[in-house]
């Protein structure tokens, strides 16, 4: 809602700035992040009848991403100061990072694994309640830029502070002391997803940073803002497949053929409604940009037109490595793949966007996700796993 609201007041040339300084925290987003929502989330779901255990797990997680944020803001903060690039803006880049505190701090990958979706539901309508109103209450010129990454850390700590209170007093979790093995556990369950996670910032977050590199904050606006309405169609669908995950985990466990049943439906329907979306938003983007973004985005209309093929393509994406490989175990396939996958956007970045700009990020991308359905398909193949 607050979007066609922002991109307008703040213009392509902050809205690049702002864009720019999410994509380089987003890679310690994912190093905090170190594939819990997934691991941890199994873990819950497998355990959900023992709530002395679901505390242990709970637990462990939140000590290991403090440690983990306490890690990041220390090389931040070296960075940050060690550039003109970053320094010349240092207090956007520190903003910025507190809103990934609060994600992480956010219990999701308890209430996903207990399937208490409706509390993920709800907190996050109320940080974005908070956050589209102090949008357009603080937010009147490009001089207030600043003001975003602060009102959007707000939203999100409202929303962290209430989830961790409504995992204390509604589902009975208490905090309790890790004990050394459980932590090492942990790390060790997540580190094929970690080195995953990373190589996945490879082929999306990367795309807007490297653009930073060898463009205008106005090119990174013009990319990141046709970007953000791919990303919020893809938001509309992800909480779908991440509420199917841990009833598939608990499905696997009980029938391996009952979960290849399963898997077949939902990628039938998620093909299908992905070539539906993907197709209206390569029909309507003159319409969407001029509605949504206004007319001093008219770049990036093209690269609406492009990344139109990724509801497709992620969507059944999703479902291929998310979903299939890490149910069956396959979880260094995934790593290897996705690790592909980031290696191969990196180059083709390097290769296009020096001489195509934000149309080269655009083409990297694709590139990249045709890699991991591709590759996935071969995989799942030679382990006569037939989705498709």
């Amino acid at each position: 809602m607050a979007l066609p609201y922002l991109v307008r007041v703040l213009g392509p040339d902050k809205f690049g700035l702002l864009a720019f300084a999410q994509a380089f925290i987003q890679y310690f987003n994912i190093f905090i992040d170190y594939g819990f929502n997934f691991t941890a989330t199994r873990d819950i779901s497998i355990n959900r009848n023992s709530i002395e255990k679901v505390s242990e797990i709970f637990s462990s997680v939140l000590v290991l991403k403090m440690g983990f944020i306490g890690l990041s803001l220390l090389i931040i903060s070296l960075i940050t100061f060690s550039f003109t690039k970053f320094r010349n803006e240092w207090l956007i880049y520190f903003l910025t990072f507190g809103v990934v505190i609060c994600q992480n701090i956010f219990p999701r990958w308890l209430f996903q694994g207990l399937e208490k979706m409706k509390y993920i539901t709800i907190l996050n309508i109320i940080a974005k309640i908070i956050f589209t109103l102090f949008i357009f209450i603080f937010i009147k010129s490009t001089v207030d830029y600043l003001y975003v990454p602060l009102i959007n850390f707000i939203g999100f700590f409202v929303s962290a502070v209430l989830g961790l209170l409504i995992a204390h007093k509604y589902l009975r979790v208490k905090f309790i002391r890790p004990s050394f093995n459980e932590l090492k556990r942990q790390l060790k369950e997540g580190w094929y997803l970690f080195i995953s996670t990373i190589a996945t910032g490879l082929y999306t977050t990367s795309n807007a940073f490297i653009l930073g590199i060898f463009a205008s904050n106005t090119l990174v606006g013009y990319f990141s803002a046709a970007e953000r309405i791919i990303k919020a169609i893809e938001d509309l669908i992800s909480p779908v497949f991440h509420s199917v995950y841990p009833y598939l985990s608990k499905l696997f466990e009980e029938s391996e053929y009952k979960a290849v049943i399963f898997l077949k439906k939902i990628i039938r329907i998620t093909s299908i409604v992905g070539v539906f979306i993907s197709l209206l938003v390569f029909t309507l983007a003159n319409f969407i940009v001029d509605i949504l973004l206004g007319s001093s985005y008219h770049q990036s209309i093209i690269v609406l037109k492009i990344l139109s093929l990724l509801p497709f393509i992620g969507g059944v994406n999703i479902i291929l490595t998310s979903l299939t490989l890490l149910s069956f175990n396959y979880k260094k396939a995934f790593s290897s793949i996705i690790v592909g996958a980031g290696i191969s956007n990196i180059i083709f970045s390097f290769l296009f966007v020096p001489y195509y700009k934000q149309i080269g990020s655009c083409i990297s991308v694709i590139l990249a996700e045709v890699f991991i359905m591709l590759s996935t398909l071969i995989y799942l193949k030679r382990k006569k796993i037939k989705l498709i």
